[in-house]
């Protein structure tokens, strides 16, 4: 098969677009021809070396862990998906990615794409969409009629956290620059705060939930504007757990873990128009150097894709 892999740590020009060998799957194991791929921050950190021991880094490495495709070979074992099934899913981070023709994937990490949706759409789902999820849910508890921030509303986890929210009947705030306003309006923003014209510590307060997409100083000044109680989740740096301790918060941090069950949940909120995807840009499998280096800028309003078939 074709794949896009890495033998050393570096910049973009370390992505090889070259021959590989065609994964077999194991007894509980799913080969599946991929369509599109999703690219997220985390997989040009690992590329760049900047996650060096929180994930395995033995070369060749194939990186990408959002994929949509159609199931190609069943182990002897996995009998919930036949050959033919469009499926989507975050695989584990720990194997071999979806920059590639074909993956081997868990049959428990799989579930099937949602039936309103292009390969290209659902393939930005999983990494982002389980991160909102388990950021917005699962650490913060985030119930009906509650008021959440989300930083970085126009970003992959932004786009789907504040989606979550307001099918949770939350009142949902968000942070962007004011060419995205009308995105994040688009999406159920509720409230929406231009970052570079405005300090959002002193425009809201007593909020039950903060999910910072950001970190630096952006998550010191989140802190404050949180009643007691309430819950500040992040996706890039652990809290400060003196102020939350100080401060009487709840808190959340970590990276999500495959979770079909969980894309089963969430393909029913897409199929009831309830929860879309953003694409900002899709390009060629074979010119992932050029996807990586946009994704860097930090400017895209929504997913970037891979088209592989």
């Amino acid at each position: 098969m074709k794949a896009v892999r890495i033998h050393a740590f570096g910049g973009p020009e370390v992505l090889q677009y070259e021959d590989a060998p065609l994964p077999e799957p194991g007894p509980t194991e799913v080969r599946v021809r991929i369509q599109a791929c999703g690219i997220n921050p985390v997989d040009w950190k690992i590329r760049a070396g900047h996650a060096k021991g929180a994930f395995p880094s033995q070369f060749p490495q194939i990186l990408g862990w959002d994929i949509a495709g159609t199931v190609d070979a069943t182990g002897s074992m996995a009998l919930r998906y036949k050959p033919g099934d469009a499926v989507y899913s975050r695989p584990d981070i720990t194997r071999p990615g979806g920059y590639a023709e074909y993956i081997v994937i868990r049959e428990d990490e799989l579930a099937l794409m949602p039936g309103n949706m292009s390969p290209a759409e659902a393939a930005g789902v999983p990494l982002a969409g389980l991160t909102a999820w388990m950021m917005l849910f699962d650490k913060a508890d985030l119930r009906p009629g509650q008021k959440v921030l989300i930083h970085g509303g126009s970003g992959g986890v932004g786009n789907y956290g504040i989606q979550l929210a307001k099918a949770a009947g939350a009142y949902v705030i968000t942070t962007t620059s004011a060419r995205n306003t009308d995105l994040v309006r688009s999406l159920g923003a509720d409230q929406v705060i231009d970052y570079r014209n405005q300090d959002f510590s002193q425009v809201v307060k007593d909020l039950d939930v903060v999910l910072d997409t950001i970190g630096g100083d952006t998550l010191e000044r989140s802190y404050g504007i949180l009643k007691r109680g309430g819950a500040i989740t992040t996706t890039v740096a652990r809290p400060d757990e003196v102020k939350v301790a100080a401060l009487g918060l709840r808190t959340g941090y970590g990276m999500v873990q495959p979770n079909g069950a969980r894309l089963e949940q969430m393909a029913k909120l897409i199929e009831r128009e309830q929860v879309r995807t953003v694409i900002d840009k899709i390009f060629p499998l074979q010119d992932v150097r050029e996807a990586h280096a946009y994704s860097e800028t930090g400017h895209a309003a929504g997913k970037i894709i891979l088209e592989v078939s």
